[in-house]
C-alpha cells in the first residue's frame, strides 16, 4: 500500500502555493509521522527538498521559503530540509518511508 499524507487539503494547498512561489525548481518529498502514521492535529510536516538535476547541489531560496512558511496562516509547523545538506544515513531513512509531495514547476537553472 502506498503511503498517504495525513494533512488537511487546505493546509497542503497552502504549503504547495508557497513552495511554488519560493522554490519552483525543487522536487519536494514528505516524510515523518504525517506519512508513516501516528500524526496528530499538531504534528509538524516534514519536507525534504531536492535539486532534481543534481541531488548533491544545495538549493537556493531556503531561507526565504522558511520565512514565508513561518509568516503564513498555515497552523502547523513545516520543517524544511535540503537533501544535499543531509547525511547519507538520513537519505536512507527518508527513502524508506516518504512520498513525493510536489514535482518541480520549472526546471532548475
Amino acid at each position: 500500500m502506498a503511503p498517504k499524507l495525513d494533512l488537511l487539503p487546505r493546509y497542503a494547498e497552502g504549503v504547495l502555493r508557497i513552495l511554488d512561489e519560493q522554490v519552483p525548481e525543487a522536487e519536494v518529498w514528505a516524510f515523518g509521522s504525517r506519512v508513516v502514521g501516528g500524526a496528530h492535529e499538531g504534528s509538524d510536516l516534514d519536507l525534504v527538498l531536492r535539486n532534481p538535476g543534481d541531488l548533491t547541489a544545495p538549493l537556493s531560496g531556503l531561507g526565504a521559503l522558511i520565512e514565508a512558511l513561518s509568516q503564513s496562516t498555515i497552523p502547523i509547523l513545516v520543517e524544511v530540509h535540503d537533501w544535499a545538506r543531509l547525511p547519507d544515513s538520513f537519505h536512507e531513512e527518508i527513502e524508506k518511508k516518504s512520498l513525493l509531495f510536489r514535482v518541480p514547476v520549472k526546471p532548475a537553472a
